[in-house]
């Protein structure tokens, strides 16, 4: 299947140092369509959709953000914390408008999980089903990801 002009300009996008020096890509040498339907596969398997975990990663997030300077204990097993950044970044598919910088650390203390995510990773996986490439800095694996949010 041949790229759009569109499709072209997104993957540009998603290169080191386009839109953000490490790029959405990681070391994944496969097209950005193929990354969004191994994951989407690989979610319905797991029995959530792409809106449930955005939701989820949205109502930590939202908690952290309004906790001020420090972390915030959740469900008696997730401790959240938001750093902020100036500025914002703007979505690789082209989407209008601009995404808080910043990063949101959970620690499921139950599984001893911990990972990391930005704003843009929840409008990523919420609109796109995209969860960066292998060897991105901001990979979201659907595996680790589920057990950290939901066990």
């Amino acid at each position: 299947m041949k790229e759009t002009p569109q499709e072209k300009r997104i993957h540009e996008n998603m290169k080191a140092g386009v839109m953000c020096a490490k790029g959405f890509l990681g070391s994944d040498t496969r097209h950005f369509h193929e990354i969004i339907e191994t994951d989407a596969a690989h979610l319905q398997t797991l029995g959530y959709t792409r809106e449930e975990v955005a939701d989820r990663m949205q109502a930590l997030t939202n908690a952290a953000f309004e906790a001020f300077m420090g972390s915030i204990t959740l469900e008696e097993h997730l401790i959240v914390e938001y750093t902020s950044f100036r500025g914002k970044l703007t979505c690789p598919f082209a989407h209008p408008g601009g995404f808080r910088k910043g990063s949101v650390t959970l620690q499921n203390t139950r599984n001893n999980i911990t990972l990391c995510w930005t704003p843009l990773n929840i409008h990523m996986i919420r609109e796109h089903g995209f969860f960066e490439g292998h060897g991105s800095e901001h990979r979201l694996d659907p595996d680790i990801l589920i057990k950290a949010l939901f066990n």
